[in-house]
């Protein structure tokens, strides 16, 4: 009698494309990553443990933001792998900038496995004051700038 188990394709198909399968090649799925923004530009944070800093490289390119980062394999020879789970190869992360950030002032350093990203808003994309004034009273007053809010 056969037995239905849809669930064994399903873990199949996972461990294909996760990597985990016997025999296959370790090769890294993804470079886990924090963004935020703090006042006038966003900062990126993206995990690359035991990668050679000499091989990390940021470049934007037409509003594409490109992380990319290499960690080579283990060269030891005549050695029986008991566990082999951390990934070796290219790891690569790209982001869609925005119009609102300048791309030549992006900087980045890498500390302690870290890369770090900070990414610049552009001068026209910060809020500013617009002075209104009113024609019949010569009054003026101040108008903050800033995202507009939901209001329901």
């Amino acid at each position: 009698m056969l037995r239905f188990d849809p669930f064994s394709d399903l873990e199949s198909m996972t461990k294909s494309l996760l990597g985990t399968e016997t025999g296959t090649a370790r090769v890294p799925r993804f470079m886990p990553m924090d963004l935020y923004k703090v006042d006038d530009h966003y900062v990126l944070h993206a995990d690359l443990p035991g990668v050679d800093p000499g091989t990390v490289d940021v470049s934007v390119d037409n509003g594409t933001l490109t992380l990319t980062a290499h960690r080579s394999a283990p060269s030891e020879e005549n050695v029986q792998w008991i566990a082999s789970e951390r990934f070796s190869g290219t790891f690569r992360r790209q982001l869609s900038l925005g119009d609102g950030v300048d791309p030549d002032r992006i900087s980045a350093s890498y500390e302690n496995g870290v890369l770090s990203v900070t990414i610049p808003l552009a001068a026209r994309a910060k809020p500013r004051r617009i002075e209104v004034s009113s024609l019949g009273t010569g009054e003026h007053r101040t108008i903050e700038a800033g995202p507009a809010s939901d209001t329901a």
